[in-house]
């Protein structure tokens, strides 16, 4: 997956395309960017070392709210793992394909940037 910024009309949008062979497809929609970029959780990219192999990011920058599921849940493509707030916005990070929560790698009020990796699957 790419990600990109796109400025529209003045506004800002954090958009996420994933390649899929021969086209490239939206894979989220359109959400704003956030003003001022975050500091990256580092703790987090230390944890998900050797978890699982698919891996659940933030769309934008912001603060991680909660994780909605939990190590060893089953999750289906588009199922909310964890929730993070950016721009006032809650903002759902959705398991990109089916499978089991192997691990989360942030904890609730961790601030992270756009493509950090807050959990992962197996």
């Amino acid at each position: 997956m790419k990600n990109y910024t796109i400025t529209v009309n003045g506004t800002a949008y954090a958009v996420t395309v994933e390649e899929n062979g021969a086209a490239p497809a939206v894979a989220a929609p359109a959400k704003p960017a956030a003003a001022a970029p975050a500091p990256a959780a580092a703790p987090a990219a230390a944890k998900s070392a050797g978890a699982g192999s698919i891996k659940v990011e933030a769309g934008a920058a912001g603060k991680v709210l909660k994780a909605v599921k939990n190590v060893g849940d089953a999750v289906k493509k588009g199922d909310p793992v964890v929730v993070i707030e950016s721009m006032k916005m809650e903002i759902n990070c959705v398991a990109p394909q089916d499978g089991t929560v192997a691990s989360i790698d942030c904890n609730a009020g961790d601030p992270v940037e756009a493509g950090a990796v807050l959990a992962t699957l197996n």
